[in-house]
């Protein structure tokens, strides 16, 4: 039985359309240049800061994001930004007795936007608060450990199956694979997919998903 429920942030729960635009604008391209350049560097599996490094050769993300801020522009997002589907999950997850958290990576920043956003959940890791980022297996491990130790009745759910759903399955864990964003879309791993136990193209379908695997497992 699944008792633990484990979501990414970028992709998952939160459109990160704005943030994006907001960077092609910081590095003075077209939106539409930017997401095209974006789109092609997943389609050939490569970092995802690849892109920014296209037109800003030697680019640095930390540094990038400490001249935003102190320009006034720094990389935010808000309420507006969590996909319409978000809040109601959470919700429904945690009124079925499940614990849930939050695991992404995500910079400094984002945890206490997060926190301040009063989200159903019981715990909100970042890779920037743990010290350690998807993909690696450490990772995982410490969701795990927040998830209460075992790993096979946790599910994690992603959007990306390299660096959400392979690693956590990987760890033992249950994983649904959610097809939305940049990599939900573009990136196709089916040797990945097939072994989800979940594959949703909406967070409304997860509560009801979860409830019947538990009501078939008990």
């Amino acid at each position: 039985m699944i008792a633990a429920v484990f979501l990414d942030v970028g992709g998952t729960i939160l459109d990160e359309s704005r943030e994006f635009e907001t960077w092609a604008d910081w590095l003075g391209v077209p939106r539409h240049t930017f997401s095209a350049v974006f789109g092609a560097a997943i389609a050939r599996g490569l970092d995802w800061q690849e892109p920014f490094r296209v037109f800003r050769p030697g680019f640095d993300l930390a540094a990038e994001l400490e001249r935003r801020a102190a320009a006034g522009r720094p990389e935010s997002f808000g309420e507006e930004d969590l996909y319409p589907d978000a809040r109601a999950c959470l919700t429904a997850l945690q009124e079925q007795g499940l614990l849930v958290g939050l695991a992404g990576n995500q910079p400094a920043h984002a945890e206490p936007i997060l926190r301040a956003l009063g989200l159903s959940v019981d715990v909100i890791g970042t890779s920037a608060g743990w010290g350690v980022a998807k993909p690696s297996p450490a990772f995982f491990e410490r969701v795990v450990r927040e998830g209460g130790g075992d790993a096979s009745s946790i599910l994690y759910v992603g959007d990306r199956p390299d660096n959400d759903v392979r690693p956590a399955g990987e760890a033992g864990m249950q994983t649904c694979l959610i097809r939305r964003g940049p990599w939900g879309h573009i990136l196709d791993l089916p040797a990945v997919a097939d072994r989800c136990l979940f594959r949703i193209d909406s967070l409304d379908e997860l509560p009801g998903l979860i409830a019947q695997h538990n009501a078939a497992s008990g």
